[in-house]
């Protein structure tokens, strides 16, 4: 196995809202035996309301804000030994804080879902702020892609079965 992973046995899931990180961490972390979080999950929990209305209420910097720190405390536990797969909502790893800490403590993947696939699952949702004019998402899908490839792997969606996607993550040579 990796070295860094063995050190800091992190795996962050990153990459656009509905491109399955959620999912495919949940089942990825069930594989390994490891724990789950997803971290808007931790955020609602922490904050006792939903990401929506943290936007809505007071912005998107302070939701930002916020979301660094449960990202911190989570990389602190992982540190401490404790392994965990992090499904990462899709702004935080294009902050740079968050990247730098993400890519030192663990293996950041990627999951590079189609446009017109991420379109389609969000239009069934309601409840994500940053997907509510189509313009302004497909825009953001795109700007946000320089930093997605900074991750340490890059796997393409190729399926809607969550676990041909962990078998590609597991079969990936960094997790040899």
């Amino acid at each position: 196995m990796n070295l860094r992973l063995k050190r800091t046995p992190g795996l962050y899931v990153v990459g656009f809202m509905a491109s399955g990180k959620s999912t495919i961490g949940r089942h990825l972390a069930n594989q390994l035996g490891w724990s789950f979080f997803d971290i808007d999950d931790e955020i609602e929990r922490a904050e006792n309301t939903s990401i929506a209305s943290i936007f809505d209420t007071r912005g998107e910097a302070e939701f930002r804000r916020i979301e660094a720190l449960i990202v911190a405390q989570h990389v602190r536990w992982i540190e401490r030994g404790r392994p965990a797969v992090l499904a990462l909502g899709g702004g935080a790893f294009t902050e740079a804080a968050n990247r730098d800490l993400l890519l030192r403590n663990g293996i950041a993947i990627w999951l590079d879902c189609p446009l017109e696939v991420v379109q389609h699952r969000v239009s069934q949702a309601s409840h994500r702020p940053l997907a509510r004019d189509p313009e302004k998402f497909a825009a953001l899908y795109h700007a946000r892609r320089d930093s997605y490839a900074l991750a340490d792997m890059h796997i393409a969606i190729e399926s809607d079965d969550p676990n041909v996607t962990v078998r590609t993550i597991l079969s990936h040579p960094l997790l040899k």
